[in-house]
């Protein structure tokens, strides 16, 4: 099993030291989307929406929205099943204009027990301002199915949070002049001196002449009127398809739920002995019944009998040699021979011990 784990991990190392494009690897300055959220109501569901007893902001939106179709529900008094109030969400890509459709996120947030076939009615959606940037309508494609029944209940996925495909239109647009950006930046996504130095050289070797400046390990700096291009855009279009080798830190990561082990091309242990072993604590018990001799006066009794051994696993200190590249370092851990979650612990030893040239982190 730890055999595979860490076959797997040298393939997924080896894959990320291939040139990635530049595109995968910073985000653009201004390009960027925007959350948005709403606060609305699903209806059309099959009696698993909201208490109203335990979930009266879902009554009082239900009011509020007849009244403005025109209904007059003042004083009544409704109990329907089929409501349920929810939050939609959404994300504004960047540069979406007037008219343009949005996938969005319902959840409910009262009781109800589905949002399987309901359909959400006209939500606005406000962005960070506090301004409606999107109104969202449509039938829900529910994550999940909910049956319940007299003495049980079956329940898979989340019946109680859905999708809507294209359920939202963009009412208004984020105001941001990229045509007059005069400095284009690049920001790393995961910052690095040596990456953002490699950026650097890339764009300035695509263009012919120095158009980029690496300004910290986070931020490459692009200057748009020394490229000689017409608009940002075409800079931006010609430079993300640049390839780039990033450099990564050498990394362990374990997770000790599912004992998987990830490491880092780069990760490198110095020669070090380790001995694991198991301690086993048996006891057994063996009743031993006790009968009087025949004709005479006593009662038959049961005395306890017990057997307790303590055993002891492990076949001495075995030797890892110091590794010069991931396979070595591999080959050294799997000569141990023992199980993912053994392993973890014997790699929390060697980090302990100063062996262990890497980043440890346990999730």
């Amino acid at each position: 099993m730890i055999r595979l784990v860490l076959a797997l991990c040298l393939l997924a190392t080896s894959a990320l030291a291939e040139p990635i494009r530049i595109k995968d690897l910073v985000e653009f300055d201004g390009v960027r989307g925007n959350d948005l959220v709403g606060y609305g109501l699903v209806v059309g569901l099959n009696g698993t929406g909201d208490g109203l007893r335990n979930a009266p902001f879902t009554e009082e939106i239900m009011a509020n929205l007849l009244e403005r179709l025109g209904a007059n529900v003042t004083g009544e008094a409704f109990r329907p099943k089929n409501v349920a109030a929810v939050f939609v969400t959404a994300q504004l890509p960047p540069f979406a204009r007037s008219g343009a459709r949005i996938d969005v996120t319902v959840s409910a947030i009262g009781d109800a027990k589905s949002l399987l076939g309901g359909t959400l009615v006209m939500t606005p959606l406000n962005g960070a301002d506090g301004q409606i940037y999107a109104v969202a309508q449509g039938t829900i494609i529910a994550g999940g199915v909910s049956a319940t029944g007299q003495a049980a209940s079956v329940t898979q996925g989340v019946p109680t949070a859905g999708v809507i495909p294209s359920g939202a239109r963009v009412e208004r647009e984020v105001a941001f002049d990229f045509t007059g950006l005069s400095v284009l930046r690049l920001a790393l996504k995961a910052a690095d001196f040596t990456t953002a130095e490699r950026i650097e050289r890339a764009v300035n070797a695509e263009f012919g002449r120095r158009v980029a400046q690496m300004q910290d390990s986070g931020t490459v700096a692009v200057d748009i009127g020394a490229t000689g291009m017409g608009s940002p855009a075409h800079v931006l279009a010609r430079i993300e398809r640049i390839l780039v080798q990033p450099e990564t830190r050498a990394r362990v990561v374990v997770d000790q739920r599912s004992g998987t082990i990830v490491m880092g091309a780069d990760v490198r242990i110095s020669r070090v002995a380790v001995a694991q072993g198991n301690l086993t604590l048996r006891v057994e018990e063996s009743p031993l019944v006790v009968q009087p001799n025949p004709f005479s006066e006593g009662e038959t009794v049961v005395v306890p009998r017990s057997n307790a051994s303590i055993g002891k696993e492990g076949a001495g200190l075995a030797e890892i040699r110091g590794g010069t590249d991931l396979a070595e370092v591999v080959a050294g851990l799997n000569a141990l021979g023992v199980a993912p979650h053994d392993m973890i612990d014997i790699l929390k030893s060697i980090n302990a011990a100063g062996a262990l040239h890497a980043e440890f982190v346990v999730n």
